[in-house]
């Protein structure tokens, strides 16, 4: 998608204009805010309790590990040992060390001899070999779910591994996003508040269900270059430009090299998660009207800038820091950008209510995160922030494995196709072995709108079925059907996507007549334009 070379926008509206618009609205936003220093302590504490809770197990980071393997024993059988047989590896949000136990598996096929450009027919070719092998493994019971999506912009094979219900996403050459995925989880070494923030806010837009590059709302890359975005936009920065981690070079090494020029760059900026968390959710607030106006956010320069793309002006643009003529954001749609703001708006209202003493902790993370259930694994009140382990060099830090007695399964639940002379006809039983259950059910958000006038109620998204049938939810413990496609939401094209979590039907919130912001002078109770009295 290549750039014009000027906007349609008025020429009042040049870039300087716009990035001081830009300011200028954040700004008062943010001196609207009644902020309680108690309340905010209170938030940082279920913000931290919320992200230890929805970290992965170290068994979740083995059974991807073993999936991975798998896949390239695969390969070895589809290709042989011939010197260009190809190498699966990961990206996206396992490899940043981003992901929850419901994420999807990026996995790329790469071949050792390809040249820069892999022609799309090739990709196809490939995705049909594999495609043949696991719908004979999904005969035997080994996997479910396997759909090719040929059609896509990016061609992509899924298939569910029945173990463990990983859903893992296959494509072929997808240097791209191994490359990008890489940069960023050396970035995050640089703060902690980065992979944290990112983090928090992919699980939000999840149980907002406003995470999904399919449904044209905000893929995971997206939410992450808005994270580090507004890091670099802070006052003193967190993060630097991107521009100046990339000036030696985006190759692994040169990245990892010139990280370490920048570690503890921001500490002289002392803000909380919880302050982050905020001061995100105004900023985005604050420029809802300028993304028709050009207004883009630009992690590689670090600062706001204007941008129209060939096509059309973006409903959101977030500018692609390897390709600055890629707009990750693009997939947004004008209904579903509508959408996004209204989860925004109501987020900043029950973040309000809870300032001044009108929403208690239990609701407010409802209305954030959605309920969580968790089987065999109670949700405790604080939690320490247990060590993560460090998965980017290849090498798992020792895990505790709960053996399994499955003669196929390995100890983590995932299939093993060593473990039976006939493991392509053998069936395995769809359920979850070697590991303690751990799912999270989302409820709640979504359902807080019914409160909302009549004129105000988005319009629900109806997910696609033309890619992957709905299922029943394939742990009847869980307590019946789910909304989500196949294992678990609709799925998404490209890297980092990942899906719409579960909904079911919950007790609206208490509606609370506090309000975050000071009484707009015509006495509306809602700075948006929204009465909820």
């Amino acid at each position: 998608m290549a750039l014009r070379e000027k906007g349609p926008y008025d020429e009042e509206d040049d870039l300087q204009v716009l990035i001081k618009k830009a300011e200028k609205f954040e700004l008062k936003e943010l001196q609207t805010i009644i902020a309680n220093r108690e309340n905010l302590l209170i938030l940082e504490r279920l913000l931290n309790n919320a992200y230890v809770i929805r970290r992965p197990k170290p068994n979740e980071y083995e059974q991807r590990k073993q999936l991975i393997r798998v896949f390239n024993d695969i390969a070895k059988e589809l290709y042989g040992n011939s010197a260009n047989f190809p190498v699966v590896e990961e990206f996206g949000s396992f490899s940043m060390d981003l992901f929850t136990s419901d994420s999807d598996l990026d996995l790329s096929v790469n071949f050792r001899s390809s040249s820069t450009v892999f022609p799309r027919d090739q990709q196809i070719k490939t995705l049909r070999k594999f495609s043949r092998k696991f719908y004979a493994l999904q005969n035997g019971g080994h996997v479910r779910g396997v759909q090719p999506i040929l059609h896509a912009k990016v061609p992509i094979l899924k298939v569910i591994d029945a173990g463990t219900g990983v859903e893992c996403d296959l494509s072929v050459e997808n240097r791209d996003g191994i490359s990008k995925s890489a940069i960023i989880r050396y970035i995050t070494s640089i703060d902690e508040r980065f992979p944290k923030l990112s983090f928090l806010m992919k699980a939000w837009a999840k149980a907002h269900d406003i995470n999904s590059s399919k449904d044209r709302t905000l893929n995971s890359l997206s939410l992450i270059l808005l994270v580090a975005f507004h890091l670099q936009t802070r006052d003193p920065p967190i993060l630097p430009p991107f521009s100046a981690i990339l000036k030696d070079g985006e190759d692994v090494a040169s990245v990892k090299k010139s990280v370490k020029n920048f570690q503890n760059y921001g500490r002289r900026n002392t803000e909380t998660l919880s302050e982050l968390f905020v001061s995100l959710l105004i900023k985005l607030a604050s420029v809802e009207k300028l993304w028709p106006k050009g207004l883009c956010a630009s992690p590689y320069l670090g600062h706001w800038t204007s941008k129209t793309w060939t096509t059309k002006i973006a409903n959101m643009s977030v500018e692609d820091f390897t390709d600055r003529t890629q707009n990750v954001a693009r997939a947004v749609g004008k209904l579903e950008v509508e959408e996004i703001y209204d989860c925004i708006k109501l987020t900043i209202e029950s973040l309000g209510f809870f300032m001044n003493g009108q929403l208690n902790e239990l609701k407010l993370k409802e209305t954030l995160f959605g309920i969580d259930k968790m089987h065999h694994t109670p949700i405790a009140p604080i939690a320490p922030i247990a060590p993560i382990p460090n998965i980017w060099k290849g090498n798992f830090e020792t895990n505790q494995h709960v053996t399994s007695k499955h003669p196929i399964l390995n100890p983590n639940g995932v299939m093993d196709l060593r473990a039976a002379p006939n493991w392509s006809t053998s069936p395995l039983p769809r359920v979850y072995y070697g590991a303690t259950q751990h799912q999270a059910m989302t409820t709640g958000p979504k359902y807080l709108r019914a409160e909302l006038p009549y004129e105000h109620q988005p319009v629900k998204r109806m997910r696609t079925a033309e890619v992957v049938p709905a299922t029943r939810d394939w742990r009847p413990a869980l307590g019946g059907p789910r909304w989500g496609q196949g294992g678990g939401g609709a799925p998404t094209g490209g890297w980092g996507g990942t899906h719409g979590a579960g909904s079911q039907g919950m007790q609206p919130a208490e509606d609370p007549r506090g309000r975050w912001f000071q009484p707009s002078p015509n006495g509306s109770s809602s700075k948006y334009g929204q009465s909820y009295r």
